[in-house]
C-alpha cells in the first residue's frame, strides 16, 4: 500500500491533504473527484492509513520540503496493529463502500435486489450504523464510497446528517468521477479534490515496465487520457490486439462497406462482453448482466474506432499534438487520404450517435453494419 508521499502525479491534491494535516485542519467530509484510474482510492486508502496509524511519525515536509516555513509532514509508522491491519485489508475502523455490498445484507430482499445504483440500504447498514459506534482502535473510522455518484437520492438524503455532524473521529471520503452528479445539498457539506490525468508519458512508462509493448503502451496511455487503471482493464480484456485489426480493416474499406466485418464486429463485442461478465464474477463476485456488459464494449469499442478519425482529421487539417494511434500510422495517414475534413467530422459525428444509442434495445448487427457503412462512404444513416 502506497503511502501519500510516494503518489506521484497528483500533486496539487496531496498538497492540499499534507497542509491539512499539517494544520490539524483535515476536512471530515471529502470528494475525490477525476477520471478513472489516475490514483483517486489510492490516496483515500493512503490517507485512511495515516490517519488511523498508533504511532504517526514526523516525516521531512515532502513537497514542502523547499519551502520557507516547511510544516512538519506526518507518515504513518508503519509497524503498529493498525498500520498491518490497513496493509492486510482487515482493519476494523476502516470500510470500503460499493453497491455490490448489498449481497452482506441482513435482509434477504436486499441481497437479492439487482443492484444498479448504491441505495439506501447499503448507505444506512455500512455507513450511517457503523460511524454512529465506537471505533475499535481507538483513532476513529473512515468510510471510503466508490462511485459515490451512483448513490440513489434517497441514499445521499440520508447521509446528509452524517455529512453535516460526523461524530468525533469520522471520515467520510467519496470518489467520484462527476461530482456534478451528486445532490448539491451533499457537495456542499464536502470538500473538493480535484485529480486530473496523470501524464501520458508517465503512465506510458509504468504500462511499459509491466511488460506492455511500447507501441501498446503508448495507445492506452493517450486513449485513456492518462488512466492507469482503465488502461490495465482494457488491455487485460486483449483489447489492443482487436483495435489494431479493426482499424486495418476499417482503412481497407471502399466505398461499399463490408457486411462480413460488421457482423465480425458485433460478434467480437459479444465475446467481450460474455468476458466481461465472467470478470465481474470472479473478481467482485458480482452479476454483470450481459445486455449491459455488451454496451459497455460497443461503447469502448466505438470509442476506440472514434479516435483513428479523430487522428485522421488532425492529420488533414495539420492540427499539431500527438496522435493517440501513433503506434498505427499508416492507418491514420490512408484515412486522412481516403476523406475530405467534412466527411471525417460527418462520422465522428455519426459515430457519437451510434454511442448514444446503445441505450435502445438495438439489434447489435444491425448497429455494426451501420457503423462499417458510414466509416467507409460517410453516409449518415438512420438506425
Amino acid at each position: 500500500m502506497l503511502e501519500l508521499h510516494e503518489i506521484i502525479g497528483q500533486g496539487s491534491a496531496i498538497g492540499r491533504l499534507r497542509a491539512n494535516m499539517s494544520a490539524d485542519r483535515m476536512p471530515h467530509a471529502m470528494i475525490f473527484a477525476g477520471p478513472a484510474g489516475v490514483g483517486r482510492r489510492t490516496t483515500a486508502m493512503a490517507l485512511a492509513k495515516m490517519l488511523l496509524c498508533e504511532n504517526p511519525q514526523v516525516g521531512d515536509g515532502g513537497l514542502f520540503a523547499q519551502a520557507e516555513e516547511a510544516p512538519q509532514e506526518l507518515r504513518p509508522c508503519g509497524t503498529c496493529e493498525s498500520c498491518r491491519m490497513m496493509q492486510a485489508g482487515s482493519h476494523p475502523d476502516f470500510q470500503l463502500i460499493y453497491k455490490e455490498l448489498a449481497r452482506y445484507h441482513d435482509e434477504a430482499s436486499v441481497r437479492n435486489r439487482v443492484m444498479q445504483d448504491l441505495g439506501i440500504d447499503v448507505i444506512r447498514s455500512f455507513l450511517t450504523a457503523p460511524a454512529y459506534r465506537a471505533s475499535s482502535r481507538g483513532r476513529g473510522k473512515v468510510f471510503v464510497v466508490r462511485e459515490a455518484e451512483l448513490m440513489s437520492i434517497a441514499a445521499q438524503n440520508s447521509l446528509l446528517k452524517t455529512l453535516e455532524e460526523p461524530p468525533a473521529g469520522i471520515t467520510i471520503i467519496l470518489l467520484c468521477q462527476k461530482p456534478e452528479q451528486l445532490l448539491p445539498t451533499t457537495l456542499s457539506r464536502c470538500s473538493l479534490l480535484r485529480f486530473g490525468p496523470l501524464p501520458r508519458d508517465f503512465v506510458a512508462e509504468k504500462l511499459a515496465q509491466a511488460d506492455m509493448g511500447q507501441g501498446e503502451a503508448s495507445f492506452w496511455a493517450a486513449f485513456t487520457a492518462g488512466s492507469i487503471g482503465r488502461s490495465v482493464k482494457l488491455a487485460q480484456a486483449g483489447m489492443y490486439e482487436i483495435k489494431c485489426r479493426v482499424l486495418e480493416d476499417l482503412a481497407g474499406l471502399g466505398q461499399a462497406g463490408d457486411a462480413k466485418l460488421g457482423e465480425s464486429l458485433a460478434k467480437m463485442t459479444d465475446k467481450l462482453a460474455e468476458q466481461a461478465v465472467r470478470q465481474a464474477k470472479k473478481v467482485d463476485g458480482a452479476s454483470l448482466s450481459k445486455s449491459l456488459a455488451a454496451r459497455q464494449a460497443t461503447g469502448a469499442m466505438l470509442e476506440i474506432i472514434a479516435s483513428a478519425y479523430r487522428d485522421a482529421l488532425a492529420r488533414a487539417t495539420g492540427t499539431p499534438g500527438q496522435a493517440v494511434n501513433a503506434d498505427q500510422p499508416a492507418v491514420v495517414e490512408t484515412l486522412a487520404g481516403k476523406f475530405s475534413p467534412t466527411d471525417l467530422a460527418e462520422i465522428l459525428q455519426q459515430l457519437s450517435r451510434y454511442e448514444r444509442l446503445l441505450w435502445r434495445n438495438l439489434n447489435a448487427k444491425l448497429v455494426w453494419d451501420n457503423v462499417v457503412i458510414t466509416c467507409a462512404s460517410a453516409a449518415a444513416l438512420t438506425v
